[in-house]
């Protein structure tokens, strides 16, 4: 199942556009006129996507090709421990070979070949991002997993599927990006067949978040910036927007809290090896040195380097908002969804 070719191929900027995208994409997260989460949430389609034409680079230059965290052991390393994360929602799924399931927010595919690889189910990414959907669907014809592995580029708020395409459903760290989880889940729910399970990882505020304590609130808006969102949910919220779009809700949980190693090591410089440098606090600030100098010597668009500024600024304030408990990546649900009328 192939996206539609008339699409544009690539959303991404030109090299003299994207400082233009750059102040458009900062005025979202500003508080006046055009900013705040109210009008991030009604222009979500143009705020992620415009994060993602400038990020994507970054993303895979410090992380590969599955941007997301993962519970880690102690001893393990983190290329591991993705896969790891990864295969436990193939398990909790039951995934195997003539199954079909969704990929909410794919990415550049990462997670969706190595789940179809570990499970030999069909899976069928999801991803508005025509960049990122041109980045997978070239990443998939080089392994050659076409067969099990297929995108296409759509929003996940209205997915461009029949009802009850699918067996089952997961998402890594995506659904963050939505303006309203029910109204999202009512789309997962709409095409997932009767009795269907579906998993996710979630961005998610804690019980310790504060939002009247400015410096909490302060990492809040800097993961928000650096990260492309709309807003970011309480751990609550979330199972009751399943509740709300059809799902019985079996398990929320937060799998920060029983990972061996936290969450937020990788960006804290903990990792120690050449592969690692990118992600950790030293790596982040040569990488900002050397696009200031580069876009100075004309050799890198302006604005570059203050793309890379906001994505380091929320890279520390994830590791602040971790080591104070506020805030988890992976808070963990899994529901069925219930009869239909």
């Amino acid at each position: 199942m192939k996206r539609d070719m008339t699409e544009e191929r690539s959303s991404r900027p030109t090299p003299s556009e994207v400082k233009l995208r750059v102040d458009s994409y900062a005025a979202l997260h500003g508080e006046g006129v055009g900013g705040g989460a109210a009008a991030r949430k009604e222009k979500y389609a143009d705020l992620v996507n415009t994060y993602y034409d400038l990020a994507t680079d970054f993303y895979e230059f410090g992380w590969g090709s599955s941007f997301h965290f993962a519970q880690r052991d102690t001893g393990e390393s983190f290329k591991a421990s993705l896969a790891r994360h990864e295969h436990f929602l193939a398990d909790e799924l039951a995934l195997r070979p003539g199954m079909v399931v969704l990929d909410a927010g794919c990415g550049v595919g990462g997670p969706m070949r190595e789940i179809a690889t570990y499970s030999g189910a069909t899976v069928i990414g999801v991803n508005n991002n025509a960049y990122q959907v041109d980045k997978a669907e070239k990443y998939t014809s080089r392994l050659g997993l076409e067969e099990t592995c297929q995108v296409i580029k759509g929003d996940f708020m209205s997915i461009p599927l029949p009802d009850d395409t699918f067996d089952a459903a997961y998402s890594i760290e995506a659904t963050v990006h939505a303006p309203n989880h029910t109204e999202l889940f009512k789309e997962f729910y709409r095409v997932l067949k009767p009795g269907a399970w579906m998993v996710s990882y979630e961005w998610c505020l804690t019980d310790q978040f504060d939002g009247q304590d400015s410096n909490h609130q302060r990492i809040k808006k800097a993961i928000e910036k650096g990260a492309g969102l709309p807003d970011i949910p309480l751990t609550q919220e979330v199972p009751e927007a399943l509740d709300r779009a059809g799902f019985e809700v079996e398990v929320a949980r937060d799998l920060a809290l029983v990972s061996p190693v936290p969450w937020y090591w990788p960006l804290a410089g903990r990792d120690r090896s050449l592969r690692s440098l990118p992600r950790t606090p030293l790596g982040r600030s040569l990488t900002n040195v050397t696009t200031r100098i580069l876009e100075r010597l004309h050799l890198a668009p302006k604005g570059t380097t203050e793309v890379s500024t906001f994505l380091n600024r929320a890279a520390d304030a994830m590791v602040e908002s971790g080591d104070l408990g506020l805030f988890t990546p992976m808070f963990y649900v899994r529901a069925r969804s219930r009869k239909k009328s």
